[in-house]
């Protein structure tokens, strides 16, 4: 997961954090039995810098996991500090896993007396038969079981000062153990709760070297984790960042930048000048439509924000879409539907505003402004609706070389185009309960408004 703050001033915490333990300072308390296997393992390190209302820095530092927590040395104090404890309490975790322990082991045993009864006198193993696979049918529901008992004593502040489940945040997927304990949701929690600004975020390893991970390293969150838990935190999934520009994967259902009225203020702009308050007033470069979601790129200054939007009306902007059509391409009724056996093409359309259906817009070959966008098929497949019901959809990769508004939806749904509309279309198609658009910016690339480099992004589509 790419860092969401800048990292140098917390590693410099960090580092000192690790002198500290070395020379005594600094302690680690064990706050659970320290099991056999995991005696003596390191431990990440976590430090953030943030400003509270009034402008001073507060120093918040961690430790990863619940089994032990950082503090000064007996008779030491570190005024300038605050000592993070873990987002769910260790003895609560511990009562949540014991009741179903006992259980768990006895069916443990019954599964290990099967594998052995099992076991061949040639060292091979015959296939386990029905009444371990039914033991370790109980066993597994039984682990599910604690495992959300476990879970449901995770909340998290966000940054939209809202406070969130674990549940709320994963939905139904079971997270990784461990998820929530990582030094990152620690600091960003406590930060959140009491409305400090974040201005700088990393985590260091110490101790004994764990597979790839060396001591005096520093890594950034975890994918495993963190990335579950992270953007929900901040409201913004973070692809890179650097001190010029911000590129986002945007979810479905977001606006890109703040529209007319209190309750079109939620969006990408907001929550970015919400994350890193010095940002410049107007940040956006581009938009996508609020359903549409994928790659977007924001500028933290002035000056790369007129580098990138003079790369935008200059076409040096690479961007590419993947979308879910509502049927079979090779039957479709538009004009620029593909003839048989045509897998890629070019289209130019013309439309412009319905001024009486906002935000609608309209066939114009008069008064409709071009647009010009090549696609290429790369699928017939079978998209399962919400309601559970299975019908026939065509993957369609669109490359856009104008940006006029709605132009892929149109593209797509427009008889002067192919006469399918993208899938949960509420504009020019249908949306059923529960469905999105499936449209998703998979690919952007420009060159670095400062330094010149070519940076290009992709985004697997979530459908």
């Amino acid at each position: 997961m790419f860092p969401p703050f800048p990292e140098e001033e917390a590693l410099a915490v960090c580092r000192d954090m690790a002198v500290q333990l070395d020379a005594g300072i600094l302690e680690l308390e064990q706050l659970t039995p320290e099991s056999a296997e995991r005696g003596g393992q390191g431990i990440m390190l976590g430090a953030m810098v943030c400003r509270d209302s009034g402008g001073r820095t507060v120093l918040l530092k961690t430790v990863s996991g619940i089994s032990r927590a950082l503090r000064p040395a007996p008779g030491l104090s570190d005024p300038g500090s605050v000592y993070v404890p873990p987002v769910a309490d260790a003895a609560k975790i511990s009562r949540a896993l014991a009741q179903n322990d006992g259980a768990i082991h006895a069916l443990t045993d019954k599964i290990n007396a099967c594998k052995k009864a099992r076991r061949r006198s040639d060292g091979r193993c015959d296939e386990p038969g029905a009444a371990e696979a039914a033991l370790r049918r109980q066993r597994a529901a039984l682990t599910a079981q604690s495992l959300d008992a476990v879970f449901s004593l995770y909340s998290f502040h966000c940054a939209d000062g809202c406070v969130r489940s674990l549940r709320e945040i994963c939905g139904r997927r079971l997270p990784p153990v461990g998820t929530g304990d990582c030094c990152a949701p620690k600091l960003l929690d406590y930060a959140f709760a009491r409305s400090l600004v974040p201005v700088s975020m990393g985590e260091l390893y110490y101790g004994r070297s764990s597979g790839p991970k060396r001591s005096g390293t520093p890594y950034p969150p975890c994918d495993a984790r963190c990335a579950l838990i992270l953007p929900r935190m901040l409201g913004l999934h973070i692809v890179y960042r650097d001190d010029d520009i911000l590129v986002v994967e945007k979810e479905g259902g977001v606006l890109s930048v703040p529209g007319r009225g209190p309750e079109k203020q939620d969006c990408v702009v907001n929550r970015m000048k919400r994350l890193f308050p010095a940002a410049i007033g107007q940040p956006a470069v581009h938009r996508l439509d609020m359903e549409t979601s994928g790659l977007l790129v924001l500028a933290f200054t002035a000056d790369a924000h007129r580098e990138l939007c003079r790369q935008f009306e200059k076409g040096r902007v690479r961007k590419r879409y993947s979308a879910l059509l509502d049927g079979v391409l090779d039957c479709a009724p538009g004009l620029c539907a593909p003839k048989a056996g045509q897998e890629c093409g070019r289209m130019e359309l013309y439309f412009r505003l319905d001024v009486g259906n906002r935000p609608h817009q309209v066939w114009d070959s008069v008064f409709g402004k071009k647009a010009v966008t090549e696609w290429k098929k790369t699928a017939v497949q079978q998209y399962r609706a919400p309601d559970g019901s299975v019908r026939p959809a065509t993957r369609i990769s669109f490359t856009p070389h104008t940006g006029r508004t709605h132009q892929l939806r149109l593209a797509s749904a427009d008889l002067h185009g192919f006469g399918i509309p993208i899938v949960g279309d509420s504009l020019y198609g249908s949306c059923a309960p529960g469905e999105r658009l499936l449209l998703h910016a998979e690919y952007l690339a420009f060159t670095h408004p400062r330094t010149g480099a070519f940076l290009e992004f992709k985004s697997p589509p979530p459908f």
